[in-house]
């Protein structure tokens, strides 16, 4: 861990009764970064997720963010997860409430900020996802790609640290994966760090600063994206590439 660390993961388990999903996981995450988690199904990457973002409880081990735990007692996380957004698989938007307030009721209601100003600050990354024209939408009427990228300006309009991504295609026409892919990489280009649980190959090895394969609740393997891809060194990674790939 360095002053640059912005996430640090330190012996994480997660346990659900007796079923051992995570096993001892330690990660650093550091500004700037977007780290990609790949891995089959049940192999613990959105359960990680969820503890980085305490929807789960950890089991043991802790999590770091900016130097202090957030599993101490005192710690504010309604302040946390304005500064560490998640954006998930299935959207997760307020059916009863247009595109804008969507986006602009969290600075309200968690930060503090005035409407007009939070209002604002909703449009300007409606905007920068594509979204503008659709402020007065209801979730209702847009598409699975179109909610996902009104989560993401939701999300981005918290100005948050560091955002979460869980396997925010998976839900996804195939047609509408490359315009959620492709906010994706603006905001990878503009320095926003981000852990990213993604099936999408392609994604982690184009955009990705680094890629963590998990399997079976522990980090098989870790590297670059051209390590990983080209020449992964654990046949448990190997194995999972090859059958991702030839899909």
């Amino acid at each position: 861990m360095t002053e640059n660390t912005v996430i640090s993961i330190q012996g994480l388990t997660k346990s659900f009764g007796d079923h051992e999903v995570l096993k001892g996981i330690n990660i650093d995450v550091n500004r700037g970064e977007v780290v990609s988690i790949i891995g089959s199904s049940g192999s613990g990457k959105s359960t990680m997720l969820r503890c980085i973002n305490l929807l789960e409880t950890p089991t043991s081990g802790d999590i770091l963010f900016d130097g202090n735990s957030i599993l101490s007692h005192d710690f504010d996380i309604k302040k946390y997860r304005a500064k560490v957004g998640m954006v998930f698989q299935s959207f997760n938007l307020f059916n009863n409430m247009n595109v804008l307030k969507n986006c602009s009721i969290g600075p309200r209601t968690v930060l503090g900020v005035k409407k007009d100003e939070a209002e604002a600050l909703a449009e300007k990354y409606l905007s920068m996802v594509g979204m503008s024209s659709y402020i007065n939408a209801r979730p209702a009427q847009l598409s699975g790609g179109q909610k996902q990228r009104v989560a993401i300006a939701r999300a981005l309009a918290m100005k948050p640290e560091a955002l979460l991504f869980d396997e925010p295609t998976s839900a996804l026409d195939p047609e509408m994966v490359g315009e959620v892919l492709s906010v994706m990489s603006d905001l990878a280009k503009s320095g926003l760090t981000m852990v990213v649980v993604t099936h999408e190959m392609g994604f982690a090895k184009d955009i990705s600063s680094r890629v963590i394969f998990m399997d079976d609740g522990v980090i098989a393997e870790e590297g670059s994206p051209e390590q990983i891809f080209s020449s992964p060194k654990e046949a448990r990674t190997k194995e999972f590439l090859t059958r991702v790939l030839s899909k």
